[in-house]
């Protein structure tokens, strides 16, 4: 029998090239090996209270772009947290065995409750109970998490051994940190300094669904130095960074081409960039017009939202019945 991987994407996130190198081209290695569900997380945006109309929109744009990147609904679970009422179930069942003194020590709610001026909330306060319930609702055993969500699959995983011990039942899995045994490629952001990610500022990433004006215009301004003034001398940060989005765009000749111009002291940035910006719009253009047609034909787009959360509640019941009888609400 495979074993079961969950992820969630947040729903307020645009995919940029970071996500796309980084995550989604092992999800769809992964959809092939694994039973694998994935989700857009639109109930976790709500302690921040998004507009409804932008929630919509984004929750439509993120479907839509994994969609054209390549998960297949065939292969894979796709669906919207909301769409599956288990989930919510379990959160609350879930909170009755939370501590809220290891939910206060969590990073994330610490690093809120230091902001000058945060209100926090319930929702925030309990936030990675929620996402426990995300990924026992289907006793998922590998969870493809990022260094800063790792405290929280920890949480998810006493969570878990505390319900079986409590309940005196072998119910959930205790999950594990998951990598599809490769490294992750991190992709630089344009800012000079470190990944690309949304979290950096606008400015720092190329979102897959930006028009070619957008990227270009970020492309053209990315930090740059004055060139090197000594043959085969070693490039800075921001020259690497520039060179490390080429070389994931671009053919291996063009990279050997201005690596040659670097090494021989007669680069020009302007040129780099537009050069790169030409091969970045070249490599996110199919996705982008895939994306956009999926976008266009709302009827697709609820068929694969019902489809998928079907296919999330089979899951979802088989887990509330063994909780509800665990816990001992099944009349």
């Amino acid at each position: 029998m495979k074993e079961t991987v969950l992820s969630g994407m947040r729903s307020t996130g645009k995919l940029h090239l970071g996500n796309y190198f980084g995550a989604a081209l092992n999800f769809i290695k992964m959809q092939q090996e694994f039973n694998c569900f994935f989700f857009i997380a639109d109930y976790h945006s709500l302690t921040t209270h998004p507009n409804p109309s932008a929630l919509k929109a984004n929750i439509k744009e993120m479907l839509a772009t994994y969609l054209a990147v390549g998960l297949n609904p065939d292969l894979c679970t796709l669906y919207v947290q909301s769409d599956v009422p288990e989930i919510p179930e379990l959160y609350l069942l879930l909170n009755m065995i939370a501590y809220k003194g290891e939910l206060e020590k969590t990073a994330s709610f610490k690093d809120k409750v230091r902001k000058p001026g945060q209100t926090v909330n319930a929702g925030l306060l309990t936030y990675p109970v929620l996402m426990a319930a995300d990924i026992l609702i289907h006793r998922a055993n590998k969870v493809p998490v990022g260094k800063d969500q790792e405290q929280h699959l920890e949480m998810t995983r006493n969570i878990a051994s505390r319900f079986n011990r409590l309940y005196q039942k072998e119910v959930f899995p205790e999950p594990t940190a998951f990598n599809f045994g490769e490294a992750l490629v991190k992709v630089p952001g344009l800012d000079g300094g470190g990944k690309m990610g949304k979290s950096e500022g606008e400015a720092n990433a190329i979102f897959i669904l930006d028009d070619e004006k957008v990227n270009t215009k970020k492309i053209m301004r990315a930090k740059t130095d004055s060139g090197p003034t000594e043959v085969n001398s070693a490039k800075p940060v921001e020259i690497e960074n520039l060179f490390q989005i080429l070389s994931l765009v671009s053919d291996a000749n063009i990279v050997e081409k201005f690596d040659t111009a670097y090494k021989n002291c007669d680069i020009r940035y302007g040129d780099l960039k537009k050069q790169l910006a030409a091969d970045v719009e070249a490599f996110v253009y199919p996705i982008r017009q895939k994306a956009n047609d999926i976008l266009n034909d709302e009827t697709y787009l609820k068929e694969i939202m019902a489809k998928g959360a079907e296919k999330a509640r089979i899951s979802a019941k088989e887990t509330i019945k063994l909780v509800r009888a665990a816990v001992g609400i099944d009349y």
